[in-house]
């Protein structure tokens, strides 16, 4: 459970009551991590060690405040105990965020400080990279502790995960697209990917050798305009994207993209991406979606393939191993 006396000093007391029914998630500890040495502000929250260490990863964000990351990542851990569980690996959930801009925060230094923290829960979490953080970063990390992984190959790590997280994607699309339409080919299918990320161009890769229609929503525009020279992609603004009939929306940005004000304008059948915690507010959207004949592929089981990819590091299987499980995310979905 949430232990309030731990975080007094970041979250007002008018907010305490707001906090507490977070807290029904039921986490075993929060740990709110700062080093003014650094200039590290952090907090790692560890979910669920039922079925084995909280594994997830490190996301470092800017967040408008302190609360709204600490809201993320007791979100984001409790879709990883969801996420390990549903894809069969002998792991709990845990996350941590870091609070700070990431091109222009982080230092050596941070990540050093992080990683002795993450070595105080004496490995009951284990860090790996998440948005805002790399493979770099990781191996700064693993300095300090042992309880990381996704660090470079050149370590004997697992490397950048997105290119197996983005074909476990790509199995749960392909999986929703078979069990509303009796077929998993996605050939001539209008495919909206917002977010074109690591995971979101390594998905485009994978659609566009079904020669699937694909349409791309980012908040950077040099980088919309870098992946339309590299592939045959549409770009939808962010008014064009709800006016323009699609087969299947994928959200691979930022979660809560599924609220009030979205989906009574999506105009596709499938809703199947990579970010976690799509639904703004769960047993209120999921019911919305399913109300306007919506299929939602659940983002903690489609997005799996990146801690089915770290976790080898923990098991020691191979590549094969890896590609086998994630192709079973085509099955569970």
């Amino acid at each position: 459970m949430l232990k309030f006396s731990k975080i007094q000093e970041i979250i007002p007391e008018k907010e305490i009551s707001l906090l507490k029914n977070i807290s029904n998630m039921g986490h075993e500890d929060i740990i709110y991590c700062t080093d003014t040495e650094t200039n590290l502000k952090a907090i790692i929250a560890v979910h669920s060690t039922k079925l084995g260490p909280g594994l997830g990863g490190c996301r470092m964000w800017n967040y408008e405040s302190n609360l709204a990351a600490l809201n993320d990542v007791l979100r984001l851990s409790r879709g990883m105990t969801f996420k390990a569980s549903i894809t069969g690996l002998n792991l709990g959930g845990g996350k941590a965020v870091i609070i700070g801009d990431s091109s222009k925060d982080k230092t050596e230094k941070m990540m050093e400080s992080f990683g002795e923290f993450v070595e105080s829960l004496k490995g009951k979490y284990i860090t790996a990279e998440d948005v805002g953080m790399t493979t770099s970063d990781m191996e700064m990390i693993k300095r300090k502790t042992n309880h990381v992984v996704g660090t470079p190959k050149s370590m004997g790590g697992s490397g950048d995960p997105s290119v197996v997280t983005a074909y476990g994607v790509y199995m749960g699309m392909k999986g929703s697209a078979n069990f509303l339409w009796n077929n998993d080919n996605l050939k001539g299918k209008k495919i909206l990917i917002q977010g074109i990320g690591n995971v979101g161009k390594n998905l485009i890769q994978y659609l566009q050798k079904e020669d699937a229609i694909i349409y791309i929503n980012d908040i950077n525009n040099e980088k919309i305009e870098e992946i339309k020279k590299q592939y045959n992609v549409s770009e939808l603004n962010d008014i064009d994207m709800f006016k323009e009939k699609i087969d299947i929306y994928s959200p691979c940005a930022l979660g809560a993209t599924l609220n009030n004000n979205t989906i009574p304008k999506l105009t596709c059948s499938i809703v199947a991406g990579a970010a976690n915690n799509q639904l703004e507010q769960e047993g209120v959207h999921d019911i919305m979606l399913k109300n306007r004949n919506i299929l939602y592929a659940p983002d903690f089981l489609i997005n799996a393939g990146g801690i089915i990819n770290v976790y080898a590091e923990l098991e020691g299987y191979d590549k094969k191993e890896i590609i086998r499980k994630t192709e079973n995310i085509f099955n569970t979905t």
